[in-house]
């Protein structure tokens, strides 16, 4: 009964989906021609993906002891077959979808592993078009014929993302430059996309009351119409290269304006590796600890003090070349999506760090309240700001290094804390979201690296959390007095983190070399 109930739910889902696809698409003939064949395509396609996906689930774990091993199993075995539906339906819709993907891809404190591990692939592998589709934007575009502006572009993309590929061309000046052109059906596709998502969302949330995802469709539509303005991309990465004129080792491209439209940007080809190349890193002779620490530095003062953030950090978008010194330089690239923070939640959120950091309890609820999170899941909010468990956010994650073990225990009690997490996202201060997916996306490279839980990142946090804080008191202050103090606090803390640090790393290699040293005693 139960099962006929959900296929019949399901089957009208299907029919009602298709219908206002259609109805949609109908509606933008008008603009459109293209539109609307394709309209009806994409969604039929996603309705069907997500229609198998639903019934799958509830058939093949219907009458299962939940308790059971033979459960989990088969729950797994459904978890990377929906995944894998999923990618074929992202690499045949494109566009959004992809984007969506992409998201999916940096969910790891959401989602089981099978889905993380599968979508992971469209960061670097999303499907590319012909050169003919590129020639056809850059000539509308500029309306003239490409080799009118470009001697010769490579045939095969650099890199492919959701909503746009490169190619390394040649001026006729003998400049070298690398042309981003946006996939020419993405604009005309991404309003019927996104209905087309929130509907299914809304749907499957129906049948599955504890799929939540309405968070990621609104942010999606948000955040979609900037990464389609390339005009927006120039300035942004106009803006963060002024902004880290410090770093030497910082390299953002340079946008040449003559040759960039809304749809085509050009910017100066810079050779590099992705960050997680490991072969790359090895072959140049680069230091891992060296390139997670500028990482770090550089998205720490991203944060906590400019609070302006890339927030698209896959291992496609930061490149690595070796400096002329033999030093490493990180090449910033796709600057499409930054999180712009309020100064109150950056305040906020490096309040609740520095409580993180601490151990302190009361600390973690006041600032988890004062960014939307009520009541005791002010712990899980920790844990996922963190990516740390909670008993290791009390023993202080300064001293105590993250393992195959904490991860295997996050993994095994994601199914039970799933519901509270879509609360927390749905509650959430909404410049939040970014910075989660930043933060795993981080977390991820770090991992790559094997350079995760270093004392220096924490050291470095530490400083830019106390910064922001007390750079905000300094704004409040009204009196020289007051500020005098301000300063002197905050110089004394600043100096107390260093010796802090200093202690535990000394620590640390001591522990390391001792440890060494036995196990080369206990050998011979």
């Amino acid at each position: 009964m139960m099962m006929s109930t959900v296929a019949r739910a399901f089957k009208y889902s299907l029919i009602g989906c298709t219908a206002l696809g259609s109805a949609i698409s109908v509606t933008t003939l008008a603009v459109n021609d293209d539109i609307n064949p394709i309209g009806i395509v994409r969604l039929s396609r996603a309705a069907r993906t997500v229609f198998q996906i639903g019934f799958m689930y509830k058939y093949d774990l219907f009458g299962i002891d939940k308790t059971s091993s033979e459960y989990k199993k088969i729950k797994s075995h459904c978890h990377q077959k929906a995944a894998e539906m999923l990618l074929d339906l992202c690499c045949a819709n494109k566009g959004v979808y992809i984007k969506v993907g992409q998201h999916i891809a940096a969910l790891d404190y959401l989602l089981p592993t099978e889905y993380v591990q599968t979508m992971k692939v469209l960061h670097s592998h999303a499907p590319s078009n012909k050169l003919e589709d590129v020639y056809k934007v850059i000539s509308e575009d500029f309306k003239k014929k490409p080799k009118e502006i470009f001697l010769s572009v490579d045939p095969e993309p650099l890199g492919t993302a959701s909503l746009a590929q490169v190619h390394k061309a040649f001026l006729h000046d003998g400049s070298v430059v690398a042309i981003k052109v946006q996939h020419p059906y993405v604009k005309n596709h991404a309003k019927v996309d996104m209905k087309s998502m929130e509907i299914m969302v809304k749907i499957v949330s129906l049948i599955f009351p504890e799929f939540k995802f309405q968070w990621l469709v609104d942010e999606t539509k948000k955040n979609i119409p900037q990464e389609l303005d390339f005009f927006n991309e120039g300035k942004n990465a106009e803006k963060v290269a002024k902004m880290f004129q410090c770093y030497p080792w910082l390299v953002v491209p340079k946008v040449r304006w003559d040759l960039t439209t809304s749809r085509v940007l050009t910017m100066d080809f810079v050779e590099g590796g992705q960050i997680n190349d490991l072969e790359y890193i090895n072959k140049n002779g680069l230091d891992r600890f060296e390139i997670a620490d500028k990482l770090g530095k550089l998205y720490s003062r991203m944060i906590f003090i400019y609070g302006f953030v890339h927030s698209d950090p896959h291992p496609g978008n930061i490149l690595l070349k070796k400096a002329e010194d033999g030093s490493c330089e990180i090449v910033l690239l796709d600057h499409g999506l930054y999180a712009t923070l309020s100064k109150d939640l950056r305040v906020e959120y490096s309040q609740l760090w520095l409580s993180i950091l601490n151990k302190d309890k009361q600390g973690m609820k006041t600032h988890s309240r004062n960014l939307g999170i009520e009541g005791d899941i002010y712990g899980l909010f920790a844990c996922m700001i963190s990516g740390r468990t909670w008993d290791s956010l009390m023993e202080g994650i300064t001293r105590k290094k993250p393992s195959l073990k904490e991860k295997k225990i996050m993994q095994d009690i994601l199914p039970t804390v799933l519901p509270k997490i879509n609360e927390i996202l749905e509650c959430v201060n909404r410049q939040m979201i970014l910075i989660f997916k930043t933060n795993d996306l981080m977390r991820g490279i770090e991992y790559t690296l094997n350079t995760s839980n270093r004392m220096a990142s924490f050291k470095v946090m530490s400083c830019c959390c106390i910064r922001s804080v007390y750079g905000d008191k300094m704004d409040k202050a009204r009196s020289i007095i007051d500020k005098l103090k301000i300063v002197a606090t905050q110089y004394w803390l600043l100096f107390k983190i260093n010796i802090y640090y200093a202690f535990l790393t000394i620590n640390e290699v001591y522990r390391n070399t001792v440890s060494r040293n036995l196990c080369l005693y206990t050998q011979n």
